[in-house]
């Protein structure tokens, strides 16, 4: 513990941004750090950005810290030096920058304003209605009463002035005002401070629903990664990612980011391309090669001469691509107001016209009181709050209204291929050997082989080997060649582990293996030998979902809609996994950056389709963005589940079958309270026009289609199917 007295704890606070941050490694293992930050005593939030720095890192998956103890616990992506990555180190001092500190207040001040904006427009009609309840029960002055609702509609009256100066034209705040009036001065103050309650809160939901696209453009732009180390005469430099120049000599070590686009001019790497691709393999890069940022080095260090940095990378294009994507108000859409502003002249017309012809104020009044949208307006957003509880219930996490209502049009879906379609994690799924050696012989010696490499198909090796509860071989001398194998001494037998051309660079015939029809077009092998002879080989995919083919068939089916196949993978196993699915070849787009991706939903949107696109990484981004709607997995990246209008939030393909039935229902919801808001005031407006009906009953009429048509609104909400998910408070509230 580390205790200090108030004064003394401010001064530290203050001067500790231009201080070097101490800190000292307590404890160090593979993969895992603690460090003691004493600063982390002191300043809560120097803490908290330093847990969010140390996330945003690409090498880090875990987090943990103890401000009592002053500790921070960090678990990363060890290399085999099983050295302490620098960055940690750097980010331990980049946590006191002041412009993170400025960055924070302003979002602090930006959400507070908007919280004490949103609470204010409910206070006075709400006030307004309990003092005219109040009234009939208390001998309260009118003159109170009808100060309070005067005040209430003053927001009203505003806007309709506002609208016939500016605007030039009449729109539903006009007729709103003008009901609030005739009614207030027929003595009836409960009726419109109700209307102007329930329409507060209609607009509070409304707000409360929206989805904020800043933010994920923000989060989008870290993963290019923060740090670069560079090469300056002669020494290497660490340096922030945003001051590398073109030309300049980066280097990359394993379990890094690649921060810039370039040539490889020195050394060999396994590179991981999923976060830009999609691709479920690394692949093997070397001297003249490609590489680009947002990519992973799993293994092997690299010298990268820099073409493009920042926004003009690949990975930037993306970022460029979301924040030009059309940004639609995501808001609830509010139908009432968009039918209301072409009624308004009618029914200020008609209500003159019975005016002129019968004298009688009362019947005008009624006329202009008797609207159609009042219902609709306030039934829209609790018909679009209670579909999204449900849906949330079923494990569904839609954004706003409009995703509901985009989902219920959708014609065309397109699915990414790896982690949306398959599993995104390789897996074993069988062994072959050849003379009479034993499957598990083959298995034991491949994964003694392939211990502690981080290369994704060593890790499906040691995982399947640990479900088959093998033991461990101890490994003797090893060499690992990237992108080829492994070899090693394993007890007295020279083992080789790797690919076709490893063997055949070792002049081991895998021909027996080659003509056996054992592995489809889109599984791959591992070959096993030892002293010269080969012994087998394991059988290694990436699996699709269980559920994909059904949920494939259901859509193109029973919903009758267009699926295609977009996916950064190959050709050839894209139009595998499409065949398998049923999914129609020329629907299947391969090899896919994320720009051509977007480019490819711009076009079908271009024809006249109402496109969902599902995906669940950085390289999704931009085609999340383009389309009408975007769905993404709770396991997805953090950036695809930001991007995206609805989170499949068990990560079932299933789940999407809900969320578009709940859609479906929803607009049908909508469509009923459409007639329990026109019907009954269609009929009273022809009972006032003709032979009369009294502004009270007039009032009741509109009122009550209101409240019928919010209550049927509620029904989703009354399904008693028990919750499916349990979700944090913290990320619930996130979404709001």
């Amino acid at each position: 513990m580390y205790a200090i007295t108030s004064g003394a704890k401010q001064k530290v606070v203050a001067q500790h941004m231009a201080w070097k941050v101490n800190y000292k490694v307590v404890h160090s293992t593979h993969g895992r750090v603690r460090f003691r930050v004493p600063l982390l005593a002191l300043d809560q939030s120097y803490a908290s950005r330093l847990e969010s720095l140390l996330l945003l890192d690409s090498c880090v998956t875990k987090v943990r810290v103890n401000c009592d103890a002053a500790s921070v616990t960090v678990n990363y992506q060890a290399t085999q030096n099983n050295l302490i990555p620098a960055r940690l180190l750097q980010i331990i001092q980049d946590a006191t920058w002041k412009e993170e500190i400025k960055r924070q207040r302003v979002e602090t001040h930006h959400q507070h304003h908007h919280h004490e904006h949103g609470d204010d427009g409910l206070k006075m009609p709400a006030l307004a209605t309990l003092m005219a309840l109040l009234k009939l029960a208390f001998p309260i002055p009118t003159a109170l009463v009808a100060s309070t609702v005067a005040i209430a509609a003053l927001p009203v009256c505003k806007r309709a002035f506002t609208s016939i100066r500016d605007e030039r034209k009449l729109n539903i705040d006009c007729l709103d005002f003008l009901a609030i009036v005739l009614t207030s001065l027929q003595g009836n103050l409960l009726a419109p401070a109700l209307v102007m309650t329930l329409h507060e809160v209609g607009d509070t939901i409304r707000e409360r629903t929206a989805r904020v696209t800043h933010q994920s453009a923000t989060d989008l732009l870290s993963s290019l990664g923060s740090f670069a180390w560079v090469e300056k005469d002669g020494e290497k430099v660490r340096v922030l990612a945003t001051e590398v120049q073109p030309g300049d000599k980066v280097i990359v070590y394993p379990g890094e980011q690649i921060p810039v686009d370039g040539k490889i001019l020195r050394g060999k790497a396994l590179i991981d391309f999923s976060k830009l691709t999609g691709e479920s393999m690394p692949v093997v890069r070397s001297v003249g090669e490609y590489v680009y940022a947002s990519t992973l080095v799993r293994e092997g260090t690299i010298s990268v001469n820099t073409e493009r940095v920042g926004c003009d990378t690949r990975a930037g294009a993306s970022i460029r691509l979301m924040q030009e994507a059309p940004v639609y108000d995501t808001r609830m859409v509010n139908h009432a107001a968009q039918i209301a502003d072409k009624t308004i002249v009618p029914a200020l017309i008609f209500a003159g016209i019975v005016f002129a012809a019968t004298r009688n104020p009362v019947r005008a009044a009624s006329i202009l009181t008797l609207d159609f949208m009042t219902g609709i307006r306030v039934s829209l957003p609790t018909t679009y709050l209670a579909a999204l509880n449900h849906a949330t219930r079923h494990g569904v996490l839609v954004r706003s209204g409009r995703a509901l209502e985009k989902l219920a049009q959708v014609d065309t879906l397109v699915f990414d291929k790896t982690g949306t379609l398959t599993q995104g994690e390789i897996e074993v799924i069988g062994l072959e050997t050849v003379l009479e050696v034993l499957p598990q012989r083959v298995l034991e010696l491949a994964a003694a082989a392939e211990q502690r490499l981080t290369h994704p198909v060593a890790q499906a090796v040691m995982r399947y080997a640990t479900q088959q509860n093998l033991r461990i071989l101890p490994r003797g001398e090893w060499n690992y060649e990237i992108g080829l194998g492994v070899s090693a001494q394993i007890e007295d037998e020279y083992v080789l582990v790797g690919s076709a051309r490893w063997m055949e660079q070792n002049n081991i015939s895998i021909q027996t293996l080659n003509d056996n029809s054992f592995i489809s077009v889109h599984d791959s092998r591992l070959y096993v030998a030892a002293n010269g002879e080969l012994l087998g080989a394991i059988v290694y995919t990436d699996p699709l979902r269980l559920e994909s083919a059904e949920v494939i068939r259901k859509l193109q089916l029973e919903h009758g809609m267009s699926i295609h196949l977009l996916t950064g993978d190959n050709k050839q196993r894209a139009t595998t996994v499409a065949k398998e699915l049923g999914i129609p070849v020329q629907n299947v787009y391969a090899e896919a950056f994320p720009e051509q991706k977007a480019e490819i939903i711009r076009n079908l949107h271009s024809q006249g389709k109402t496109v969902a696109f599902t995906g669940d990484g950085i390289n999704d981004s931009a085609a999340l963005a383009y389309a009408d709607v975007s769905i993404s997995f709770g396991n997805g990246s953090q950036i695809a589940r930001e991007t995206a209008d609805v989170v499949l939030m068990e990560n079932n393909l299933e789940n999407l079958l809900e969320a578009i039935a709940i859609a479906q229902e929803t607009k049908q919801v909508i469509n009923q309270n459409i007639g329990l808001a026109v019907i009954p005031n269609l009929a009273a407006l022809g009972l006032a026009a003709t032979t009369g009906i009294h502004p009270l009953a007039a009032t009741t009429v509109h009122n009550g289609s209101a409240i019928a048509a919010g209550l049927n609104g509620l029904r989703p909400l009354m399904h008693q199917d028990p919750p499916q998910t349990v979700f944090s408070q913290d990320f619930c509230l996130a979404q709001y």
